[in-house]
């Protein structure tokens, strides 16, 4: 069955509304339903084998929104003017491993896979992990779950501009200093999880000064 064109011309006018909202209008303040609705279309991204990598902080408290300047270069204005405030937590090795408690707990108590489906999807996992994508490392385990959050991350900058709303994706911190202020002031078990990125919503508190710009299409798609 063919989309209707409303519904087309919605979501294409949606990417082209948004951008990286460098500066929020302080004064406005996103509804609980809102966020919610934004954080649900995180909650139902899809992930690697589906077992979601991933845990979001939303940070309101303003005194640790201050905490997190000295280590965010590129958070600053964000953190003073966007209405919410999220951490995008990945999970480290000891939580995907494929032999980790977080993976059985996965598949035997959230997807309540029958035995011997769990044995099926436990060699497969692990075959995954060693062999096709050589996930040997603490690193490389971190980025491949980064990559699971970031999918979430992009699901949610779009459902909020669907409704008018404004984001900004962050990669501008010290990631190990980061990491140890989540440890000492947010609670985090940073030897479960490391800070992906970092995501400002709001809206807007003027028009991008530029249009939008990318390359063609023919020059980033090839048909075979």
């Amino acid at each position: 069955m063919e989309t209707p064109n409303n519904a087309k011309t919605d979501i294409i006018n949606a990417f082209n509304f948004r951008h990286a909202c460098k500066e929020f209008d302080a004064t406005k303040t996103l509804s609980d339903d809102n966020i919610n609705f934004i954080l649900k279309t995180a909650q139902l991204s899809p992930s690697s084998f589906g077992f979601e990598p991933w845990h979001f902080v939303v940070v309101q408290d303003k005194a640790l929104r201050e905490l997190l300047k000295p280590v965010a270069w590129g958070a600053p204005l964000k953190l003073d003017t966007a209405s919410h405030f999220v951490l995008g937590l990945s999970m480290k090795a000891p939580m995907v491993k494929h032999d980790a408690d977080y993976i059985m707990h996965m598949m035997k108590d959230v997807k309540q896979f029958p035995e011997d489906v769990i044995e099926m999807y436990s060699t497969f996992y692990r075959e995954f992990q060693e062999r096709d994508f050589d996930l040997d490392t603490d690193k490389k385990l971190f980025d491949w779950s980064s990559k699971q959050t970031y999918i979430a991350l992009a699901n949610m900058m779009t459902s909020a501009a669907l409704i008018g709303i404004d984001s900004c994706p962050i990669e501008g911190f010290h990631q190990e200093k980061a990491e140890a202020l989540l440890q000492d002031k947010f609670n985090i078990d940073t030897n479960k999880y490391g800070l992906s990125f970092m995501v400002a919503f709001g809206h807007r508190k003027a028009d991008p000064e530029h249009p939008k710009s990318r390359r063609d299409l023919n020059d980033i798609i090839t048909w075979k």
